[in-house]
C-alpha cells in the first residue's frame, strides 16, 4: 500500500489508490479513518475502478490540525485529490462527508460525474440538555467515541471491527478537535446547494441506522432536494453500510457507477 499526499492550505491529504478504471473517491465520516471502506474497496476494484480513499483533514494521516473543518473545506480537499489523479471521478461521502460531496459536485461540475451520500443528515440533530452534554464528553475522549462507535452497528459488524475501533481510537489522540470540528453548524448547510448538483446522486442509508428515528424517511428527504437522485436502503445494515454490508452496497454503488457512464 502507498500512501499519496496532496498539499492543500493549512496541511496536506492522505490518501491511496486502488485499481484501474474510471475514478471513485471514498470519504469517510467523523472520526474514522479511510480504512473504513476496507471491505468496499476490493469489491469495487474488481467490478473495474480505480477507488482513491481519503483521510478527511484531520483524521488518520492527513494532517491534524487546521483552520476549518466546514463540509465546503473538505469538498475543495476532495476536489484537490481528484485533480492529482485525473478526474472526472464519482464521489462518495459516508456520515459527515456526505456534506462535502455535494459542495464538490457544485463548485466544479467539470470534476464530479456523479455522487454517493451515505447516511446524510438532512437536517442538522437538536439534542436534548442532557444529550448535549453527552456528546461534548464523548466528543474530547477517544475511548469513549469508541463507545459511541460500536453502537452504530445494530445490526452486524464486521469481522475485524474490534481491531478497527482500537486502530480509530488510537488515531484520535491529539485529535479530537477535528473529529468535533467537521459536525460544528455552519452555513450554508449541504441541502442549500443540492438543488445546483447537475450529475446523479444516489442516497443509501441502512435500514437500521441508529442515528435517524426513519432512516427510510431521512433518505426519502436527501432525495428530494436534488433534481435527479435515487434513495436506496441496505438491509441489515447500521450506519456504515460500507462496512457491515460491503457486498449489498458495492452492488448497489456499481448499478448506480453504470447509470453514471451513461449520464
Amino acid at each position: 500500500m502507498t500512501i499519496s499526499q496532496v498539499a492543500r492550505d493549512g496541511g496536506t491529504i492522505a490518501y491511496e489508490v486502488h485499481g484501474e478504471g474510471p475514478l471513485v473517491l471514498l470519504a469517510h465520516g467523523m472520526g474514522e479513518n479511510r480504512r473504513s471502506f476496507r471491505h468496499l474497496i476490493p469489491l469495487l476494484v474488481e467490478a473495474g475502478y480505480r477507488v482513491a480513499s481519503m483521510d478527511v483533514r484531520g483524521h488518520g494521516d492527513s494532517s491534524p490540525r487546521w483552520p476549518s473543518y466546514a463540509p465546503a473545506e473538505v469538498a475543495a480537499d476532495l476536489l484537490a485529490v481528484v485533480r492529482a489523479l485525473g478526474g472526472p471521478a464519482t464521489l462518495v461521502g459516508s456520515s459527515s462527508s456526505a456534506a462535502a460531496v455535494v459542495f464538490a459536485a457544485a463548485d466544479a461540475p467539470e470534476l464530479v460525474n456523479g455522487i454517493v451520500q451515505v447516511s446524510p443528515f438532512v437536517a442538522q440533530p437538536k439534542p436534548n440538555p442532557v444529550m448535549r452534554v453527552a456528546q461534548a464528553v464523548v466528543l474530547r475522549s477517544p475511548r469513549l467515541f469508541g463507545m459511541f462507535h460500536r453502537t452504530l452497528f445494530p445490526a452486524v459488524r464486521p469481522a475485524d471491527d474490534a481491531a478497527y475501533r482500537k486502530e480509530i481510537v488510537a488515531g484520535m489522540r491529539g485529535r479530537m478537535a477535528a473529529v468535533r470540528g467537521v459536525i460544528v453548524p455552519v452555513g450554508p448547510h449541504w441541502t442549500a446547494r443540492a438543488p445546483e448538483v447537475r450529475p446523479p446522486v444516489l442516497v443509501l442509508m441502512g435500514v437500521r441506522d441508529p442515528d435517524f428515528a426513519d432512516p427510510g424517511a431521512a433518505a426519502r428527504a436527501a432525495r428530494r432536494l436534488f433534481t435527479t437522485a435515487e434513495a436506496r436502503m441496505i438491509a441489515d445494515s447500521g450506519h456504515y453500510p460500507h462496512a457491515d454490508q460491503p457486498v449489498a452496497t458495492a452492488a448497489q454503488l456499481v448499478e448506480f457507477l453504470a447509470v453514471v457512464s451513461r449520464a
